[in-house]
């Protein structure tokens, strides 16, 4: 009889106890964009084709862009973009980390959304800079995460050495200029890889 009600109570705790788990971003169901402004009010939408990340048990959070994989929709602007701007033979990408709480991730349920701030790190060529990340989470499905930027992150050019850069292709270009803000969005999904019963 003690055995039964040991059994019961164990179990009624892993029912109420969110699991916690590692979350891998998908990269087909996840995008990131940035908005180039160029002639005082010429906007265009750049992205990364290559963006990997992970949300560890502990709550660490880590996206990492390959720079390679910046996409204009102009190849001669890509390469330009690569070799000018970013100068990717040096600084292959770009990575933001990130805290969260792993319990609020877990505890989520189908069908829910809740808004998630985290004080984060930008590392881009060669320079560290501290980013705060408004978002939206959702839970789509059992283990499926949906997290969207609801503020655009700022990133200034000047702060991560990359103003000579800026400054090249706004010559090569023949503008009379390019901002040095730039306006980053994101979409990303987390699929969960649940850890083995220790």
């Amino acid at each position: 009889m003690r055995d039964s009600i040991r059994a019961l109570t164990c179990a009624g705790l892993l029912v109420a106890t969110p699991v916690l788990a590692d979350w891998t971003l998908d990269p087909e169901r996840s995008r990131l964009s940035f908005v180039s402004i160029k002639s005082g009010d010429v906007g265009e939408v750049n992205t990364f084709e290559e963006v990997h990340g992970v949300v560890g048990d502990q709550g660490d959070v880590t996206v990492t862009l390959m720079l390679d994989s910046v996409e204009t929709l102009i190849p001669i602007r890509n390469e330009r973009m690569r070799e000018l701007l970013f100068e990717t033979t040096d600084y292959r990408e770009a990575v933001l980390e990130a805290k969260v709480d792993p319990e609020l991730l877990a505890g989520l349920e189908v069908g829910a959304m809740m808004p998630l701030t985290a004080e984060g790190r930008l590392s881009l060529h060669g320079e560290r800079q501290p980013m705060t990340i408004s978002m939206q989470v959702a839970r789509l499905d059992e283990t499926t995460l949906m997290v969207a930027s609801t503020k655009p992150l700022i990133v200034d050019a000047e702060k991560f050495g990359l103003s000579d850069g800026v400054e090249q292709l706004r010559e090569i270009a023949g503008l009379e200029r390019i901002a040095r803000a730039v306006p980053v969005t994101f979409v990303v999904t987390f699929v969960a890889q649940p850890q083995a019963p220790e």
